[in-house]
């Protein structure tokens, strides 16, 4: 909570000059290994020490999850 306020005073008038962004792809031939193995009835678990979104994003490609999950 102290962070989030003073990042509330640091961060204002700011202009954003630029960005990046970095596209983390799977492996070749990861979601099907795993869409396979689901198929065969192995329960697939993964571990993320990522954002919660990353988390998301990747268990969507890789098949895990769809979009219709919460």
């Amino acid at each position: 909570e102290q962070v989030a306020a003073i990042d509330g005073e640091i961060e204002k008038d700011l202009v954003l000059i630029g960005s990046t962004a970095i596209e983390d792809k799977l492996q070749e031939n990861v979601a099907d290994s795993i869409q396979f193995m689901k198929q065969a009835g192995i329960k697939v678990w993964v571990i993320t020490g990522d954002k919660v979104e990353t988390s998301i994003n990747i268990g969507v490609s890789a098949g895990l999850i769809d979009q219709g999950m919460n």
